[in-house]
């Protein structure tokens, strides 16, 4: 039987605090019925105090390990997929393995947006065929709360702060990960992005004074160009591994906005019931949307389940990962 990686577990972390719709209309022009028709969303978490991406992530990967009953010093590498990460450098993997005890570890950071998640676990799956690692810890989260604009009704509605983290493992018994499709343009890059704190634009008095630090959108363009290839990519899966609509048991997507996640499912022609959406509860999270998932829907996934993972971010990114359920 062919190696495969498997998700073995899976944790996440929120915050307490809960920012809904009716405080955000104190904040800017907006209010609870216009957010909720345009995204679904209805509240959003908010890290609060002076804590980085790694404090969720932390709190994610000891459940994860605990959950789990795995030694920190068995995992082999953590990856953490983030746009929000502690510091410029070091890797905020690098925090997490030192304060999670992983001292026979290593650890890097990968930036694709929203698609970073989904990027890493199929680089980790990889890993894991190749034979020469067991155990690794897969981390998707953003404190997305620190490059958001509170004055910015385009951007300040969609985004809250969430983590979570996989353990991917070897799998002999035909469950695991069989097929990815990643996608990225980069010709989408001045449609969302972060203008400044980058080599371009280094932080200044001036890239301050002009908001250069929060995440700049255009929603309209960056809607269209979602809906379609965020539901192209999950329909083209399906069709390379010949899996009917009924034979898909699970749709997991990028929680970015509720039309685009109905556009993805009546692409692939599933049910709203094989959907897994929380976006009402936590917002867009970014890297944090699918492992949080996963999470939420953990004791409803069967092993051997059919799941499709769909994703699309900033830059532009965007794919599909098709997996069985490994317990």
């Amino acid at each position: 039987m062919q190696l495969r990686a498997k998700i073995t577990g899976v944790h996440s972390y929120v915050p307490d605090y809960i920012l809904t719709n009716d405080e955000l209309a104190t904040m800017v022009d907006t209010n609870d019925e216009w957010i909720t028709s345009r995204t679904g969303i209805k509240e959003r978490r908010i890290l609060k105090g002076d804590h980085g991406l790694s404090f969720m992530a932390i709190k994610a990967v000891d459940g994860l390990l605990k959950k789990n009953n795995t030694n920190p010093l068995d995992i082999e590498l953590l990856i953490c997929a983030t746009v929000t990460g502690d510091y410029n450098f070091p890797a905020t993997a690098n925090i997490i393995t030192d304060q999670c005890g992983m001292k026979n570890a290593f650890g890097y950071d990968v930036n694709a947006a929203c698609s970073g998640f989904m990027y890493a676990l199929d680089t980790a799956s990889q890993l894991i065929a190749s034979g020469k690692y067991r155990k690794i810890v897969v981390v998707g989260g953003d404190k997305m709360s620190s490059i958001i604009n509170y004055q910015d009704r385009t951007t300040c509605i969609i985004f809250g702060d969430g983590c979570g983290a996989v353990m991917l493992e070897p799998s002999t018994d035909g469950t695991g990960i069989i097929d990815s499709i990643l996608k990225s343009d980069g010709s989408g890059c001045k449609h969302l992005f972060q203008p400044a704190g980058g080599s371009v634009l280094p932080a200044s008095h001036a890239t301050v004074e002009a908001n250069k630090h929060f995440a700049y959108q255009e929603g309209q363009y960056v809607f269209k160009f979602a809906v379609t290839n965020m539901a192209n990519v999950s329909a083209e899966i399906m069709e390379n591994n010949n899996l009917t609509a009924d034979e898909v048991d699970w749709l997991v997507p990028h929680q970015a906005n509720k039309r685009i996640i109905d556009a993805t499912r009546e692409r692939m022609g599933i049910d709203e019931s094989k959907v897994t959406i929380n976006i009402q509860k936590y917002g867009n999270t970014t890297n944090g949307t699918l492992p949080i998932c996963l999470h939420e829907w953990e004791s409803k996934f069967k092993k051997g389940d059919n799941i499709i993972l769909a994703a699309f971010g900033g830059g532009f990114t965007w794919g599909s990962i098709y997996l069985k359920w490994g317990y």
